[in-house]
């Protein structure tokens, strides 16, 4: 079986104090994200900043639990899980964070960074850890002298080796990449994404990968999920999307991307206002304030993910409702 990971209708809800006097806010990070990871795949999530794709992160990794839907890991569902079940599950989802020079213990030496892993889940002897550690420190491109150096002495780009090798110990089948490239230089991240790309290979692992640079997307993605303010609203193949985005948020994104070519003119969609507060969001399609398409139906009434052409799409221009159709 491919699948390794399936989400259906995933929340992640956060309670927030207004004061002694108010009511309780609540913030929506993630509402109703469904999707699926498959062994030598990638799943991309992109969008602004707030948009919920490091609170995704968190949720795939354990680090929280969603509020409701099903998260289903190695066929076992982690909502409502026991913590036995979730120890056993972690080592099966590891997560390489966006920070380099933050994610890294400054000091540890490289050796008893990558050896930790095993140390902690596993009853592996002394000299495995260190055979395993060398052994993975080679595959991701680090040299044998490296093993007794301090994280400080690194670039960026060789300390996100070593985050990779360190995610990479407890032989996941899941990698949970943040922004894995942004911290770095355009020329390390070529080679920071060819890498991943062998260890995905290698390895047979699922990525779900975390970005708002649609550049780097389109060099590693499968499949594509695009996330405003919470919310899913255009998920497809990465071709498919990138070659005939539905939704004006989709557009909008990438109409800003940079291309490499100085003779091919792409009209730049410029997206009014900024986005909305996730503790107040508007009514309706949480885009439709910014929207260059809005019409009467956006601001009341919340559009589904529905497909349309070969993509599914939470728009009402794409997908007019019905009268059926509910308000948010």
């Amino acid at each position: 079986m491919n699948q390794v990971l399936n989400a259906q209708n995933l929340t992640r809800y956060y309670s927030v104090s207004r004061g002694a006097f108010k009511e309780a806010a609540v913030l929506k990070a993630v509402d109703g994200a469904s999707f699926t990871l498959e062994r030598g795949k990638t799943l991309a999530v992109v969008g602004e900043s707030g948009c919920g794709k490091s609170t995704l992160a968190r949720l795939v990794t354990m680090i929280e639990l969603p509020t409701s839907g099903t998260l289903n890991i190695a066929g076992q569902n982690i909502v409502g899980a026991t913590r036995k079940t979730l120890r056993t599950l972690r080592p099966k989802v590891q997560i390489v964070f966006q920070n380099p020079y933050g994610s890294l213990n400054p000091r540890q030496k490289i050796g008893a960074i990558l050896e930790e892993p095993l140390l902690v889940n596993t009853k592996a002897p002394k000299t495995e850890r260190q055979e395993k550690a060398r052994a993975m420190m080679k595959s991701v491109g680090l040299r044998p002298e490296h093993y007794d150096r301090y994280p400080h002495m690194f670039s960026g780009g060789q300390r996100q080796r070593i985050a990779i090798a360190r995610a990479l110990m407890l032989d996941p089948e899941i990698l949970v990449l943040d922004e894995p490239v942004s911290a770095l230089d355009i020329s390390i991240q070529a080679q920071v994404l060819n890498l991943l790309a062998d260890l995905q290979e290698k390895h047979n692992l699922a990525y779900l990968f975390i970005s708002h640079d649609l550049s780097v997307v389109r060099h590693i993605a499968d499949e594509l999920m695009v996330m405003y303010l919470g919310r899913v609203v255009e998920q497809g193949t990465r071709d498919t999307v990138f070659s005939n985005p539905q939704h004006p948020y989709t557009k909008a994104l990438l109409s800003a991307t940079p291309t490499p070519d100085p003779v091919r003119k792409r009209e730049r969609i410029v997206l009014k206002g900024e986005l909305p507060s996730p503790l107040a969001p508007p009514p309706g399609c949480t885009f439709h304030p910014r929207c260059p398409v809005a019409f009467e139906p956006c601001n009341r009434l919340n559009p589904a993910l529905l497909a349309h052409d070969n993509s599914l799409v939470a728009c009402h221009a794409v997908n007019p409702p019905t009268s059926t159709s509910k308000a948010a």
